[in-house]
């Protein structure tokens, strides 16, 4: 078991948080299918101090789906830190995320997300201010480094540890790379040997078999899987058989992997209305049509969902037409 803190995870596998992705709906799929662990998307600090509506909602964590922590971004440790408080008592997570990992431009331009990568320093400023603003453990999520010349991840692993972060978890690309080219394990096994706190490996976990061989090479704590979830919350029950030695389940038939789907697709409907979720099924659902044959034509019609009518004609057609 990982312990974080003082949080126990009944397991190894964890959901990364995943902005347009890891909602309440898909966190709820993935902790029904062995998930241990999982992360909000990520949360702009300002916003939450300027009390953004929008964003609160982000923060939905329903009491079923735990243990389950807030992420938050930013890169000043004031607004850090009361953005912090406020995720908590708007949550009631289970802990605190510092996303210092993201590599999207606009992002990194505002000097958060990965860009504080190149300053460890003002990196253990907000880890510090965010503990002291808590009362539950805090994590940081972060990459390999900057771009391949500034790669600092264990320097930045012990900054993090030393002022006061519970856990950790690299993602083995730089931010120069995005998701391009394959993650470096062996930079994920460094930091998990320089620190004395839980360290989760990221990147490259596609299958239970990648989830297994990870914790081997990394010798890390736990695993969290990202895109690898993206329309396969089975994932997890596979992971953990692999984990425990044990024979990995086939997916389930298509037809009850369409069921999953739009179960997500309704219950996020139930808290942000049916229009916002069918937006977020979009993208969301033609995941799960990965690798089936012939899907193409469904895959139009889902991302042209209006309705949770629509939703139900379109995968009553895919449990007839496929398989």
């Amino acid at each position: 078991m990982v312990r974080i803190g003082d949080l126990e995870l009944k397991g190894r596998v964890a959901l990364a948080p995943m902005a347009g992705t890891s909602d309440f709906a898909f966190r709820h799929m993935c902790f029904r299918f062995g998930a241990a662990y999982a992360v909000t998307e990520m949360v702009s600090a300002k916003a939450l101090v300027y009390n953004d509506e929008k964003t609160k909602d982000l923060l939905c964590i329903p009491e079923d789906d735990r243990p389950c922590a807030a992420q938050i971004f930013g890169h000043e440790p004031e607004v850090m830190g009361e953005a912090a408080a406020l995720a908590l008592a708007i949550s009631g997570a289970d802990a605190i995320d510092i996303n210092m990992g993201c590599p999207v431009g606009k992002i990194v331009k505002s000097g958060d997300g990965s860009a504080l990568m190149k300053d460890p320093e003002l990196a253990g400023a907000i880890v510090e201010a965010v503990v002291k603003a808590v009362g539950v453990p805090v994590t940081v999520k972060f990459r390999k480094g900057y771009d391949g010349g500034s790669v600092n991840a264990v320097e930045f692993a012990k900054v993090c540890q030393q002022a006061g972060a519970s856990a950790l978890t690299v993602h083995g690309r730089t931010r120069a790379q995005m998701y391009a080219g394959r993650a470096d394990w062996d930079i994920i096994r460094d930091v998990k040997q320089s620190v004395g706190i839980p360290v989760f490996a990221n990147g490259d976990v596609f299958s239970a078999e990648d989830a297994a061989h990870s914790l081997r090479y990394t010798g890390c704590d736990g695993v969290m899987i990202g895109r690898g979830a993206f329309g396969n919350p089975w994932i997890f029950l596979q992971a953990n058989a692999a984990l425990a030695g044990e024979e990995i389940p086939p997916l389930p038939p298509l037809a009850e992997r369409m069921d999953v789907a739009e179960e997500q697709i309704r219950l996020l409907a139930s808290r942000m209305g049916e229009r916002k979720a069918c937006v977020e099924a979009r993208h969301q659902l033609p995941w799960y049509l990965h690798g089936v044959a012939h899907a193409g034509y469904y895959r139009q019609q889902l991302v042209r969902l209006e309705t949770l009518e629509q939703l139900h004609e379109i995968c009553r057609g895919i449990k007839k037409d496929l398989r």
